[in-house]
This record gives C-alpha cells, sequence and structure tokens, in this order.
C-alpha cells in the first residue's frame, strides 16, 4: 500500500511538472513573435526609412544632437536598449531570487513590451525618435520578462529532461513566429486588397505582434508556480545589484567562463537576427515580401534544428552540439558576405543555413547554463545570460553599426560578425563543463 501512495504521489507530481512546463512553452510561442515580426523583419528596414525620410542633406539624423547615420540609426537603437536592460535585469532578479514571486515580475515585463510594441502603430512619417524610444522600451522590457521565463526552467525541469524542455521551448516560439508570419506576408503582399497603404500594413504588423504577446502570455502566467526560494540574507541596496551579481559570480569561475563564451558568440546571433533584413534590403536589394519569405524559412526550419540538435545532444552531448553548430554559423555568415545583390534565391539558401542551426545552438546554450547555476539564484544569474539574449546584445550591433558607418558597406558590416563565433568556439572549447556542474553544487548528468 506505502509503495502504491508513492507511486500515485509521483505520478501526480509527474503530470503537474508536464502541465507547468506546456504552459511555460506558451511564453516562448507569446513573445517569440515580436522577436520575428517586429525585430527581425518589420522594423529594422520600417525604421530605417523613416529615419531617412527625417535626415539632412548628408544622411544624417540628430537625436540629442549627435550626429548619427541614419542607416545606423536602429543598430544604436539595439544597442542603447542593453544598457537600460543591464540596469535593470539584475535589480528584478535579486527580487525574484528573493521573494520565489516570479509571476507578477514576469506579467508587468510582458505587457510592458507588449504595450510598446502595440504603440509602434503610431510609427510613420519622420518619427524616427518615437521608432527608437519605443523599441528600446520593448527590448528592455523583452529581456527581462525572458530572464524571468528562463529561470523557470530549473525548477520545471529536472536535469535529464532540461535539454528536450528547452528545445521544445525554441520550437514552439519559431512555430509561432512561422504562423504570424504568414498572416503578415498576406497582410503586406494584399494591402491593396484590403484598402491599406504599405506603411499601413507595416504598421498594423508590428502592433498586432504586441497584442500577440499580451494574449498569451495569460497561459503561462495561470500555468507557471511561484516557489519561495532559500533565504538570501542581507538585501542588497539596488544601485549595487549589478555589482553584487558580478561579484557573487566570481565565486564560481566556471560559470562565468561559460557565460563569456555565450555572450561572445550570442552576440554575434543576435546580431545576425536583428541586422540580416537590413543587409538584404539595403545592400542586397531585396523587396519586403522577399524578406518575410526568407525568415519564415528560418522560422521553419528552425524547428526542425532545435529538435534535431536536441536529439543530438542525448547523443553527443551539448556542449559538443553547441561547438558544432558555432562552426556552422561561422561558414553560413562568412558565406553570407560574397551573396550577389538581387538574387533573392542565394539569400534563401543563406536563411536555410541560419535556420537549421539557429533554435538549437540557442535552445542548447540555455538549458546547459541552467546546470551551472547555483541553487536558489536562477533569476540572478539568468540576469546575466539574459544581457546577451534575443536581439538585446550590444558589442555586435554596435560593431555592425560603426563599420558601416566608417565604410558604407553592409557587407562589411556583416562579415565583421565571424569573429563573435571564432572566439565564442575557443572559449566555450576550454570550458570545462562537467566540473562547471559539480562547482555549482548541482548533480551532474551522464550526458552533458
Amino acid at each position: 500500500m506505502g509503495t502504491d501512495t508513492v507511486r500515485t504521489q509521483a505520478a501526480g507530481e509527474a503530470a503537474e511538472r508536464r502541465r507547468e512546463q506546456r504552459g511555460w512553452y506558451f511564453y516562448d510561442w507569446a513573445c517569440s513573435v515580436y522577436s520575428t515580426s517586429v525585430l527581425t523583419v518589420f522594423l529594422g528596414p520600417y525604421l530605417t526609412s523613416v529615419a531617412e525620410s527625417a535626415a539632412d542633406g548628408d544622411g544624417y539624423v540628430h537625436p540629442l544632437g549627435i550626429p548619427v547615420r541614419a542607416g545606423s540609426f536602429f543598430a544604436y537603437s539595439v544597442s542603447l536598449s542593453v544598457i537600460v536592460a543591464v540596469l535593470v535585469m539584475p535589480l528584478v532578479g535579486a527580487a525574484a531570487d528573493r521573494t520565489g514571486r516570479k509571476k507578477p515580475l514576469l506579467a508587468a515585463a510582458a505587457y510592458t513590451g507588449a504595450a510598446a510594441t502595440t504603440g509602434m502603430f503610431l510609427l510613420d512619417g519622420d518619427r524616427y525618435l518615437l521608432g527608437g524610444a519605443l523599441l528600446v522600451v520593448a527590448n528592455a522590457a523583452q529581456s527581462v520578462a525572458m530572464m524571468l521565463y528562463n529561470s523557470y526552467l530549473p525548477q520545471i525541469a529536472p536535469p535529464g529532461e532540461r535539454d528536450a524542455v528547452s528545445s521544445r521551448g525554441w520550437a514552439f516560439g519559431y512555430a509561432a513566429g512561422s504562423l504570424v508570419l504568414v498572416a503578415n506576408l498576406v497582410l503586406y503582399l494584399a494591402h491593396d486588397s484590403f484598402g491599406l497603404s504599405e506603411t499601413t500594413a507595416v504598421r498594423i504588423c508590428l502592433a498586432s505582434a504586441g497584442l500577440w504577446w499580451g494574449a498569451f502570455t495569460l497561459v503561462p502566467l495561470r500555468r507557471l508556480r511561484d516557489r519561495r526560494s532559500p533565504a538570501r540574507g542581507t538585501t542588497v541596496p539596488g544601485r549595487r545589484q549589478l555589482a553584487a551579481t558580478v561579484r557573487d559570480m566570481r565565486r564560481h569561475p566556471l560559470t562565468l567562463a561559460f557565460l563569456l563564451a555565450y555572450l561572445v558568440y550570442n552576440d554575434g546571433i543576435q546580431t545576425v537576427i536583428s541586422q540580416a533584413s537590413v543587409y538584404g534590403s539595403e545592400e542586397l536589394g531585396l523587396g519586403q515580401s522577399t524578406l518575410i519569405g526568407a525568415v519564415l524559412l528560418v522560422q521553419v526550419l528552425a524547428v526542425v534544428g532545435a529538435l534535431t540538435l536536441g536529439r543530438l545532444a542525448r547523443t553527443y552531448g551539448a556542449k559538443r552540439t553547441i561547438l558544432g553548430s558555432l562552426v556552422a554559423w561561422t561558414v553560413t555568415i562568412g558565406a553570407g558576405y560574397f551573396l550577389p545583390a538581387g538574387a533573392p534565391v542565394w539569400f534563401f539558401v543563406l536563411a536555410a543555413g541560419i535556420g537549421l542551426v539557429l533554435g538549437g545552438s540557442q535552445a542548447l546554450s540555455r538549458s546547459l547554463f541552467s546546470h551551472l547555476v547555483p541553487p536558489g539564484k536562477e533569476a540572478e544569474y539568468f540576469s546575466a545570460y539574459e544581457m546577451s539574449d534575443r536581439g538585446m546584445s550590444w558589442l555586435g550591433p554596435l560593431l555592425f553599426g560603426i563599420t558601416y558607418q566608417l565604410t558604407g558597406s553592409y557587407r562589411d558590416a556583416i562579415v565583421s560578425l565571424v569573429a563573435f563565433f571564432v572566439i565564442g568556439f575557443l572559449l566555450l572549447a576550454w570550458v570545462p563543463v562537467r566540473r562547471a556542474i559539480g562547482a555549482a553544487g548541482n548533480p551532474v548528468p551522464d550526458r552533458i
């Protein structure tokens, strides 16, 4: 009888865990539309065109009196957003770990980002400053929300399940991005049939991503559970929280070493995501419908890639699989430099290469890092992790923008990103992840 009771209790806990995992997947379903439709497809070219309409005769705009080439304004806005995120995320992460109340903070961040994204409907004419401000708010809020979302992974999945759960989350998000991109493509291509101008159709696509984000966030907010964290000791004043987080991470140098590798190669990944549409439209002369089709191809193949790399990780381990994906990234982005202008077929080939490694490299990085986080400090450590995730990298867009500003060539800007993948590969290859997991106080999986 006792054995039956234990089995029944274990089955109930497993069912509850699966229910919570399914709710967790839905936040990726909710917010990935912002990353895909807004950050990757529409906002870069559209905000660049708005900035160009406000530019002077030399092609410069002057936010706060600072001369900025109109073609670099979007990249600089992405970089500015990470400064805001760097200041906010450690505070929110530490508060979440101390109180165990992540859901209210997740709701606040998600709905701030959704509101800013919905407000992009007002972006028209020469309102480039409004567009930049909404981008900074939405990106910073997205970063905070993703940090809280990611920090649930160690709590809802035991070590042996994390690669699979993380990969399913990414696949769920890319599936949503594909679905909404199809609707965006129909609206954009047939805007005349709907009685809409091209710019109005773009603004509707931007705003609809915010509405989608807000609506589907309700699912994880209903299913995820708050958990009381172990006592964390003395509360650190907000202005010193980032420094306190960094000091604590120095006690786990191998975790910090992995994070450094991730920050480097993910800078490259996120800059490709945020700047690829600008490269396609401005350097290769491709139309918006071609760009949407290419990103849709990326989304579809990213679902396949995330699940496939997740299975490969079960055989070869997450670290080796990530290293293989970085080699593929290096080859793919290097080849992007040689793409001929006005040739959409080769741009689709590039998109296919990106899609096959995109979801898997991100999903496995997240699950691998979750093993390296000391128990009770998930949100605080994931705040550092998230500083380079989902288009929040600052060095990559900054390098991309500066390279373009100095050379006037988007080809030079895109090929400069290869350095991030090469350096990231070397740093990750050096990290002894099994020893790092043990040093963080976590059980070491059989294959990692």
